[in-house]
């Protein structure tokens, strides 16, 4: 029983010990993030990574969540005889959700995966080391593009998102259960305001934050982790804890977030 919470404790200190290393390398990116020179052509490099090769893997996400719901939603709602509805609840479960969340997991799993590789890669084969024994900051020189590349991407990803999402919950109310055309535009009309706008663009900052710093963050304190492992191995060990901690992180943020907006 002792050896038990003993072990309990050196986990629970080391991963407060490591959770303090990922903060204070988030304050570290941030307090660079306005400092001159801009690196723009390695933000537009970025921007084409994580934004514009995530877009066709949003929109088959996009697409099929909201068939799903058009569906799902579409039985519940004639039980009640109020199946004209489908386009108000389709737009809310969407644009207050479903969209920032499915974007950031696919961009955690498809973009933030590669970054924690890629960064990891570098400080196991002492690029990272090398980049500073050139007086060149590694925060300036590799983060700062990919932290300004994923908060300009992912708000517009989720802007997709919701489009094509309340799309595909059009083609599955309208065109397959035969639902009035304009009772559920109507519904997507006037039931979509600035206060639900304005909770999707602060959950995909958020999210975007959460992705992007653990991503980096991760791949960065390879050299840290208690493991002790590096190589190819310790690579794909920090890629696998991004991924899960990342995408643990941005469902408590989305809890979060709905809480103090809704509230």
């Amino acid at each position: 029983m002792v050896r038990a919470i003993t072990r309990l404790g050196e986990k629970t200190i080391e991963q407060l010990e490591h959770l303090g290393h990922l903060t204070v390398f988030l304050m570290t990116v941030i307090s660079k993030l306005f400092v001159f020179p801009f690196r723009y052509r390695a933000v537009l490099q970025q921007l084409y990574f994580i934004g514009a090769k995530s877009t066709f893997v949003i929109f088959l996400a996009s697409i099929t969540i909201g068939l799903a719901l058009g569906l799902n939603l579409y039985v519940e709602l004639s039980r009640l005889g109020v199946q004209d509805r489908l386009g108000t609840a389709v737009s809310l479960s969407i644009v207050r959700e479903l969209g920032p969340v499915i974007t950031a997991l696919m961009v955690m799993g498809r973009a933030g995966s590669a970054i924690c590789a890629e960064v990891g890669i570098m400080r196991s084969d002492e690029q990272l080391d090398a980049l500073e024994c050139m007086a060149i900051d590694p925060f300036k020189f590799l983060m700062v593009p990919k932290f300004w590349a994923t908060l300009i991407s992912v708000p517009l990803l989720v802007a997709i998102a919701d489009v094509i999402g309340v799309f595909g919950g059009y083609i599955a109310g309208v065109v397959i259960f035969d639902v009035p055309y304009g009772a559920y535009w109507q519904g997507v009309y006037t039931s979509i305001d600035w206060q639900h706008l304005n909770m999707g663009l602060i959950k995909s900052l958020v999210f975007a934050l959460v992705i992007v710093w653990v991503a980096t963050g991760k791949g960065f304190l390879l050299h840290l982790d208690k493991a002790g492992v590096y190589g190819a191995e310790g690579v794909s060990r920090v890629t696998t804890q991004a991924v899960v901690m990342g995408s643990i992180l941005i469902l408590f943020f989305n809890f979060l977030v709905s809480a103090f907006m809704v509230a």
